[in-house]
């Protein structure tokens, strides 16, 4: 046998072992870790930067010099939210197609490029005004398409890397990032946006690069691909009916011709009837192709299609919720305890995070159970657990205890982790080979596009509840406080969507509402009592409990849809059991 090189000339050993420790090979018996904690860093910063511009969106506001309260700024704050969610949501099934074809590591390594590459535009906005609005939700979409490839195909490379015996903790932990990253982001959000707006942004940037390079170092080809053409028609249908779909779902948020909600406008009923029509056209046409984007007989397995089902729904519920106890603790409950409302952003993060502690300890101890005894109990429990907490909520009064209030949104983490990661490795278990890049892809396609859903459904449900009761309190309490009527007036037929992303924002909403009409510098007005602490929560509570209520009641409805559709689940993944 032929002596290797560094056997023949001693001085190029040294340089191949060192070369060698900085690179795994797919077969050696600790790549799978390598994978893990790699996919981990990078699932958890794609999710962090989901979340982390909800909190600073009012230093990023001031930083470019915008109101995004004003009614002309109300799209720049609704696709600054937005357009990574989008994104995200419509490109992780092509990702996941393209990471078949190519390697799924390839363009898991480019989307940490692009990602990084965005972040580093991101922090070095050079416009003001409206120009720098536009700046940030474009590089925010860029940054998006990163994010998608990291999100669809870091299941992939798990589900590679790991026997089947050893999936449900391995995916239990990637989720863990997911769902943790959401929360981690708001506090990061809150204290780097108290220093510099643009920190918001560089935190990614080092991260990022780290990641990329470990990656491209690390990680190894060891997948089935399928090469192949792309399937343009089923990749235009898809992308175009989904973005017209959630677009139109984000428009009706906002008030129309003096209606609450922009449901009114004929272009947001339109808008969803066609891209619906596009899925629809989308699923004929992927039916038919000779190498389709997705392959849609795949939703003929239980396992696949039920899962996929139930992570909608959870999903959904979940981002909901999110949404619902940020506003309920920023404009209630938190400045009837003192807080002033432009330190409610930060504080709300963290009043939440029995949540994230509750995920956190479920979802890899139930990913490791469900290895061994199938992921049906897990999966029912978990999603139950969800539904009963959301009627719990409802029965608790908005000006709460908090002990009373944190158990309840820890039991709800617990029961999300309880469900992710088991649901999560049967979906993935489900797939053939060389078909995982894609079914990573749609998985994340449900998971993503639930959370964006979440926003224009559940802030729907919440304006018009609010719309029936606010107007009323509204004018009565602005009036008894010295503001005249025709002023009061003036400020309750606003639409209520107004005082929620004031709340949401972390700005004084009766200020903001007073502000342009001056009347607090009227005399007869009592401002400190308009603008103190305890007006607006006092002001808003029955009515918000109001739509609270519609809210939760709507969220249990859609995890229980989940328990049902995990219950007619097969209890076991469907790959044979390898050995470690």
């Amino acid at each position: 046998m032929a002596d290797s090189p560094a056997a023949t000339n001693p001085t190029l050993a040294p340089a191949e072992t060192n070369g060698r420790r900085l690179r795994w090979d797919g077969d050696h018996p600790h790549y799978k870790w390598v994978a893990l904690s790699n996919t981990t860093l990078g699932m958890l910063l794609a999710v962090i930067n989901a979340s982390i511009v909800l909190i600073s969106l009012p230093a990023i506001f001031r930083g470019i010099g915008l109101d995004p309260l004003a009614p002309a700024n109300i799209g720049y704050l609704l696709w600054m939210l937005m357009g990574y969610l989008v994104t995200t949501a419509v490109l992780v099934v092509l990702v996941g197609r393209l990471g078949d074809m190519f390697g799924r590591v390839r363009i898991y390594n480019l989307g940490f490029a692009v990602f990084t590459v965005a972040a580093i535009a991101l922090s070095f906005d050079p416009f003001p005004l409206g120009g720098g609005a536009l700046w940030l939700i474009g590089w925010r979409v860029i940054q998006g398409i990163g994010g998608a490839i990291l999100m669809a195909l870091s299941a992939a490379i798990l589900t590679d890397a790991f026997p089947t015996n050893q999936r449900g903790i391995a995916l239990g932990f990637n989720m863990v990032a997911a769902v943790a990253g959401s929360f981690l982001g708001l506090l990061i959000g809150g204290l780097l946006s108290e220093w510099d707006w643009r920190a918001i942004f560089w935190v990614g940037v080092p991260i990022g690069v780290l990641g990329t390079i470990w990656s491209v170092r690390s990680l190894r080809e060891i997948g089935v691909r399928t090469p192949g053409p792309l399937d343009w028609p089923g990749t235009m249908t898809f992308g175009v009916g989904l973005t017209v779909v959630l677009v139109g779902i984000t428009s009706g948020i906002q008030p129309y011709r003096g209606h609450p909600t922009g449901w009114t406008n004929p272009w947001v009923p339109t808008s969803i009837a066609f891209g619906l029509l596009l899925l629809v056209t989308y699923c004929i046409i992927e039916l038919r192709a000779p190498q389709p984007m997705v392959n849609i007989r795949l939703f003929r397995s239980t396992a696949f299609g039920m899962g996929n089902l139930a992570n909608l729904m959870s999903s959904l519920g979940r981002g909901g919720l999110q949404f619902m106890l940020i506003i309920w603790l920023q404009g209630i409950w938190l400045p009837l305890r003192g807080y002033t409302f432009e330190s409610t952003p930060l504080w709300a993060g963290i009043y939440m995070l029995p949540m994230t502690f509750g995920f956190l300890i479920a979802a890899p101890v139930a990913g490791w159970l469900a290895d061994r005894f199938g992921a049906r109990p897990f999966t029912v429990t978990g999603m139950l657990l969800m539904a009963v907490t959301f009627i719990a909520l409802v029965m608790i009064p908005v000006n709460f205890d908090y002990w009373v209030f944190a158990l309840l949104v820890f039991l709800n983490g617990l029961g999300g982790g309880i469900f992710t990661a088991p649901n999560t490795a049967a979906i993935m278990s489900s797939v053939p080979a060389d078909e995982r890049g894609a079914a990573s892809g749609v998985r994340s396609t449900f998971f993503n596009a639930g959370s964006a859903l979440s926003i224009g459904v559940f802030f729907s449900l919440m304006i018009v509840g609010l719309a029936n009761t606010l107007p009323q309190a509204l004018s009565s309490g602005l009036k008894d406080q010295g503001v005249s009527a025709a002023v009061a007036q003036d400020v309750a037929d606003l639409p209520p969507v107004g005082s929620l992303f004031a709340a949401f924002l972390g700005y004084n909403p009766i200020a903001e509402l007073l502000t342009p009409s001056h009347a607090l510098q009227q005399p007869g007005v009592n401002a400190s009592a308009l603008t103190g602490k305890s007006f607006f929560p006092g002001l808003i509570s029955g009515p918000f409990h109001a739509g609270l209520t519609v809210v939760f009641v709507a969220a249990a409805l859609m995890t229980l849809a989940g328990a049902l559709a995990s219950l007619v689940n097969p209890g076991r993944y469907a790959d044979e059991v390898e050995e470690v």
